[in-house]
């Protein structure tokens, strides 16, 4: 094992020197002492057999063999590195800013008290959480986990379900008194719609019924970008809208929105925890993907 690390040992020295071009600057990087870099290196031509640089007054220089033993130990020092760097993040206690995207409805009634109970567990963790409907660029904007809430993800992204949630069409009493209840999907067309601008499927309201999949193109008179926007324009009245389940469950109880169709059933919606596509997670964005899964997993109905 000994000699296995010293020869590691040798790669990086190796390696540091052709990357400053210089002995002393890569012992100083390496914190050796000149005599220990240049005896690294002398041993590791010697165990070869093959000169890797040449050596002048002025300058260093790769040989033939010395190019292409460098190239190799960059990769080989690379996987050790990213080796190293999966085991840590396996080990280490979650710390540092962490940054978060979620739905406004979702981020505020249901994320927020599972975020809490998360940082009592993990108090060296802080949070930066922005609630938005909007589907942020994960990268771009720097985020390190998102919380989706769609039939599928984007694909260039690691995503773990952590819940589901149906979609259920409903209006206020108010609204049925006036407009009455449709008793089929088509008849929508003759009804105020509430339009959600993210939506996937435009206009276009998908349903499951007795007979099969039912596709309606609704009027969409009112339309807004975001769901408690939505929820709070059905309560007072002003159409027909279809939703999430988690947003309005305690709408349905209170009898202040009514579900309509119950024999036509809407799509349902997986809830996601996306974070970019990296080799290896950080233990802050592993920890929290865990805890949300395990959180949201007792007995939801949605």
């Amino acid at each position: 094992m000994e000699d296995y690390l010293d020869k590691l040992t040798a790669m990086r020295v190796f390696v540091k020197v052709v990357e400053l071009g210089s002995f002393t600057r890569a012992a100083d990087a390496l914190e050796l002492s000149r005599t220990m870099t240049t005896t690294h290196l002398a041993k590791l031509e010697a165990h070869l057999g093959v000169r890797l640089l040449n050596r002048t007054t002025r300058r260093l220089s790769l040989t033939e063999p010395g190019a292409a033993y460098y190239d190799r130990c960059v990769g080989v020092l690379g996987e050790i590195e990213s080796l190293e760097e999966s085991l840590e993040a396996m080990t280490e206690r979650p710390r540092g800013v962490l940054k978060i995207s979620a739905p406004v409805s979702f981020g505020a009634r249901h994320l927020a008290g599972a975020l809490a109970q998360y940082l009592e567990r993990y108090p060296a963790v802080k949070l930066d959480v922005n609630l938005n409907d909007r589907s942020v660029d994960l990268v771009e904007e720097g985020y390190d986990l998102a919380i989706r809430i769609s039939r599928l993800v984007d694909s260039s992204l690691i995503a773990r379900r952590i819940a589901s949630t149906s979609m259920r069409l409903c209006a206020s009493p108010a609204y049925l008194a006036r407009g009455g209840a449709p008793e089929h999907p088509q008849a929508l067309t003759a009804h105020d719609c509430l339009g959600y601008t993210y939506s996937g499927r435009g206009n276009t309201w998908e349903f499951e019924g007795p007979d099969g999949p039912v596709a309606v193109r609704v009027p969409v008179e009112t339309r807004t970008n975001s769901g408690e926007l939505l929820r709070l324009l059905a309560l007072h009245g002003h159409g027909v809208v279809l939703l999430p389940a988690f947003m309005i469950l305690d709408d349905l109880a209170a009898g202040t929105l009514v579900e309509l169709l119950p024999g036509f059933r809407a799509e349902e919606l997986g809830i996601f925890a996306v974070y970019p596509s990296r080799k290896y997670l950080s233990a802050k964005v592993r920890t929290l993907v865990d805890f949300l899964a395990q959180h949201f997993a007792a007995g939801r109905n949605w």
